[in-house]
């Protein structure tokens, strides 16, 4: 195995992160988690029913849950990237990029949100 910049592995980290955010939370992927969930309805003590849902079978977890997704999603990036680097390369980099974008955004929009909340505050 190839010594391995702090480059490179950042990228991958970023890259896997994405990838893993892609396939958890991203509306653009629902249709691909679909299929494996299922409505569960729940009734509180005060008698509200409440729909939510939950995986059918164990392959519905691994793409419902964060921490499932995000090590086969770093197995495949790290196994293109060392197999096939001529292929997975292009890709890693533009999720990478991708993902240091998103975790800036956080930063970002949750700071502007904090100004705006403390400048309602003021009033």
């Amino acid at each position: 195995m190839e010594d391995i910049s702090w480059l490179t592995f950042a990228m991958l980290i970023l890259a896997s992160y994405r990838l893993t955010h892609l396939i958890v939370f991203d509306k653009i992927t629902e249709f691909i988690r679909k299929p494996f969930m299922k409505k569960k309805k729940t009734i509180d003590e005060q008698g509200h029913v409440d729909t939510k849902k939950v995986p059918k079978s164990n392959f519905g977890y691994l793409l419902n849950c964060y921490w499932c997704a995000g090590i086969w999603c770093a197995i495949i990036i790290g196994l293109g990237y060392l197999f096939i680097p001529d292929a997975s390369i292009p890709v890693i980099l533009i999720l990478s990029i991708a993902g240091a974008q998103a975790i800036l955004e956080t930063f970002v929009g949750v700071g502007t949100k904090l100004v705006g909340f403390l400048s309602d505050l003021k009033k």
